[in-house]
């Protein structure tokens, strides 16, 4: 099972602040858990998070020179 993170858990994961954090899950762009009043977000979670984020680099096409 995942580890349930608070939201300043995250932020720290994420290297952002608390702040940010709690505006992904009031936008719903981070998927996380309500226990009552308090919100986890699972490791998982803000790992799925950072990969669909990630974008892949473009490369130089080949000049045409001979190697």
């Amino acid at each position: 099972m995942d580890k349930l993170l608070t939201v300043e858990e995250a932020a720290e994961l994420l290297n952002t602040s608390p702040r940010f954090v709690r505006r992904l899950i009031a936008e719903r762009r981070i998927e996380f858990v309500k226990l009552g009043r308090p919100v986890r977000i699972r490791e998982s979670a803000v790992i799925a998070y950072v990969i669909a984020g990630t974008v892949t680099p473009m490369h130089k096409p080949d000049l045409g020179r001979a190697a």
